[in-house]
């Protein structure tokens, strides 16, 4: 028995331990939305760009937002 408890309760406590870690996963997945194409040709040292897709995704919106609600003020 590992830590002292039974191998039935052992196993449903790795179990849920493994769904939780894949669950934290994939919703940081959703979240950030990261970009996992994988280009033909690999790019030069150096030239490898990171961006949050989901990230800047946002801030296109929060910034077209900001366009409207200005162009109303103006009306």
């Amino acid at each position: 028995m590992p830590a002292g408890v039974s191998w039935p309760r052992y196993m449903r406590m790795f179990v849920a331990s493994v769904l939780s870690m894949f669950a934290g996963a994939q919703v940081v997945h959703q979240y950030y939305l990261p970009d996992l194409s994988v280009p033909e040709i690999p790019p030069k040292p150096g030239e490898l760009r990171t961006e949050l897709r989901g990230y800047k995704l946002r801030e296109e919106a929060r910034a077209a937002l900001e366009k409207i609600k200005n162009e109303q003020k103006l009306d």
